[in-house]
């Protein structure tokens, strides 16, 4: 079991993480600074937003040993830009102390935008910066890129799928099941682990695509590495924290894969309900996980709208009849 996360945001070590700052900056030197802790996710990562007296602001992350993968965002943030894909700029990397200044995007994400007319259009800029990142990084890289996570493989689609069983169907609703029980869950791991991989953002969702000047930006990329381009996909279409309409999906699903060569092939849109009950089960895992174990309820609240989804899945994949009707059993 992992350590529950206590947010540093008290006044002492806020006053330290600002003469850390102005230590690396001189240029601030008299200006005036001002600390606000940002709520973000549920990592061991901790955002502070640093207003400046001159109008202008930056954002320092402060991140701890918990994850390997954090100490690999800044050469991922500097590969993508390399790509062409939108992420903050950075401004100064301490790996030692664990410490981030980076450029300020603002506070307006993808989510915010959920009831705002410019959806559509957000929505299709966001797929379109996806595009870039599938299509573009792994032809880029000529074999140098940074550290990224191992690569989906049928070990982490299985692990996905007893993260599903232990936090959600275990801990959740109380019922002490695993994959193992349905062999066809074996199949789908072991299938699109054999499917030619691309580079992909691995938690790809409205809260981690922040809006600055109509355009979509990449954030909490970290976790990238090899996987399939429907997962992302999938990620953004079947986000539980928004609620889309079925021809939203469709529409959207659409405009991803019209432009891919021969609409990605016959097998594209099989291969994404695969990667969609993947990343829905994964997902809540996560809500349980970080609802019961790490005392963060409201992660709770988006279990309803995520198992509605994974039933809708799950119900157009042939062989899961039976889990099919083991979904239709948990009510919350």
């Amino acid at each position: 079991m992992e350590p529950i996360v206590t947010p540093i945001c008290s006044p002492n070590i806020m006053q330290e993480l600002l003469q850390e700052t102005r230590l690396r900056f001189p240029g601030l030197s008299g200006q005036v600074l001002e600390m606000q802790p940002l709520e973000k996710g549920g990592s061991d990562r901790f955002f502070y937003r640093i207003s400046c007296g001159d109008g202008q602001s930056m954002i320092l992350a402060k991140y701890g040993s918990q994850r390997e993968e954090n100490r690999h965002y800044v050469d991922i943030a500097k590969f993508l830009a390399r790509v062409g894909v939108r992420v903050p700029e950075i401004h100064l990397h301490d790996e030692n102390a664990g410490l981030i200044w980076m450029e300020d995007l603002g506070d307006r994400d993808l989510w915010s935008y959920r009831n705002h007319p410019e959806r559509e259009t957000l929505y299709r800029r966001a797929l379109d910066e996806l595009l870039i990142l599938h299509n573009r990084a792994h032809q880029m890289h000529d074999g140098v890129h940074p550290k990224l996570q191992p690569a989906f493989d049928s070990a982490l689609y299985l692990w996905e799928q007893g993260y599903f069983f232990e936090n959600c169907v275990g801990r959740v609703f109380g019922r002490e099941l695993s994959g193992a029980q349905f062999p066809r869950l074996g199949e789908i791991a072991a299938e699109l682990a054999a499917l030619p991989r691309v580079f992909v953002h691995r938690d790809f969702q409205s809260q981690n695509l922040v809006v600055k000047d109509g355009q979509t930006c990449f954030i909490d990329f970290q976790g990238m590495r090899p996987g399939l381009r429907q997962y992302d996909l999938a990620s953004i279409l079947f986000d539980p924290y928004v609620a889309l309409s079925m021809d939203e999906r469709a529409r959207w699903f659409d405009h991803y894969r019209n432009q891919l060569p021969d609409r990605g092939g016959p097998g594209f849109e099989p291969v994404y309900n695969l990667c969609a009950l993947q990343r829905l089960m994964q997902a809540l895992g996560a809500y349980g996980f970080l609802g019961l174990v790490r005392g963060r309820s409201h992660f709770l609240e988006h279990i309803p709208p995520a198992l509605d989804s994974l039933k809708h899945v799950a119900a157009a994949i042939p062989g899961l009849s039976e889990f099919s009707r083991l979904l239709d059993t948990f009510r919350r």
